[in-house]
């Protein structure tokens, strides 16, 4: 018992004073001290996005002194870099950057802290996605401190995401000078070096594509040119007193210069004009049907073929659903093609050659792809769509 007695006496009465229950002065909540302890500035995990002095005086205190105007603007600056640094920690560089730009407003005249804002805020544009700011301000802070590592490194990193490969290999350069044993800037270089003479390679292989598309294009106009044909990029409106075909030959008012432009077909397959081996022209051709309203698309119609050989192939032994009263036999088909100038209708003998047709001094591609107009002989239809109209023979 008396052991015991003197154990007790050994605690100085501690035991005594941690059974007791105190209240203390603005002490933590049982329920909420979790919450109140995030309050302190030195135990926060994430600045507040507001600070309300109310809820957070401590953090208000040591805001107004970080922007205290009367301290030297070199005390300024650097507490304002540091509160960039904590926002960017925290990955937010939107106000990471609005404290790095605070901070260079200051003017401290610290060319070293000026080269840290700058590079800083170049490494907070760069996570944003703004490459082209960063390559500014790591330029900016170069200028300031050219053998500054950081800098060299977000200025190489900032070209490469904006594809100037070129650019970073020399950033990369400079650095290796001051810098040779940097395995970043090594690394950045290889990879800029890489993709530069892949960009060139691929550029090269554009250009040679490029120019062999020019020359084909170039040797198709030569071919239209040759055959006399004549592309058609707009109808003008009909010139009054210009009934005689002899008038304006060869000088149509609506005739464009021979470009690649009047080659472009408007059709939705995209079929084009071109020239084979054996320097034949295949045109796209549409067909009309006015009677009901439909149409046909050939996408490579040779010159040299005649119209009966494609209409005997659309008109055979089957004949097109549209066609109900089963009327539409070779025949008793009439083609046309229409000087929209002069409002004529042309007729065209089937067994005459696309080229030919083509050829003729009334006859202009429109679009890229010559159109013919179909219709049933002595059929009423054919009688009513032909009163009133031009009709000229080839």
């Amino acid at each position: 018992m008396a052991s015991s007695e003197a154990q007790h006496d050994s605690d100085d009465g501690m035991d005594e004073l941690m059974d007791k229950t105190h209240n203390y002065k603005n002490a933590f909540s049982k329920d909420n001290w979790e919450e109140e302890f995030d309050r302190i500035p030195m135990f926060m995990k994430k600045a507040p996005e507001e600070i309300d002095p109310l809820k957070y005086p401590e953090l208000a205190c040591l805001q107004a002194i970080v922007h205290d105007e009367d301290r030297p603007p070199e005390e300024q600056a650097a507490s304002l870099k540091d509160e960039g640094n904590a926002f960017f920690k925290e990955k937010n560089y939107e106000k990471a950057i609005l404290a790095y730009t605070a901070g260079l407003k200051k003017k401290c005249g610290d060319q070293e802290l000026d080269t840290v804002l700058l590079t800083n805020r170049a490494a907070a544009h760069f996570h944003l996605g703004n490459m082209r700011s960063a390559l500014n301000d790591a330029g900016a802070a170069k200028k300031i401190k050219p053998d500054h590592l950081k800098a060299l490194i977000r200025g190489a990193q900032s070209c490469i995401e904006l594809r100037n490969f070129a650019e970073a290999v020399q950033w990369c350069d400079e650095g290796l000078k001051v810098h040779p044993a940097d395995k970043t800037l090594q690394e950045l270089r290889a990879a800029a070096d890489k993709h530069k003479r892949a960009t060139e390679r691929d550029a090269r292989k554009a250009k040679i594509k490029d120019k062999k598309l020019h020359a084909e294009k170039e040797a198709l106009l030569a071919a239209i040119k040759d055959r006399g044909i004549k592309l058609l990029h707009s109808v003008k409106p009909r010139r009054s007193g210009s009934d005689s075909e002899d008038e304006d030959e060869g000088s149509p008012a609506a005739m464009s210069q021979l470009n690649l432009d009047c080659l472009s077909s408007q059709e939705a397959t995209g079929a084009q004009v071109f020239l084979d081996e054996q320097r034949s022209l295949h045109w796209p051709v549409l067909f009309l049907y006015p009677e009901h309203q439909q149409t046909d698309f050939i996408s490579a119609f040779s010159e040299k073929n005649c119209f009966i050989d494609h209409l005997a192939v659309m008109f055979g032994e089957e004949l097109p659903p549209w066609d109900v009263d089963r009327k539409y036999h070779t025949k008793d088909l009439q083609l046309y093609f229409e000087d929209e100038e002069k409002e004529t209708l042309y007729q065209v003998n089937l067994e005459t050659p696309l080229l030919k047709v083509l050829q003729h001094k009334r006859c202009f591609v429109k679009s890229g792809s010559p159109s013919f107009i179909v219709l049933v002989r002595s059929s009423s239809f054919w009688k009513q769509f032909l009163t009133g109209k031009k009709i000229r023979g080839l």
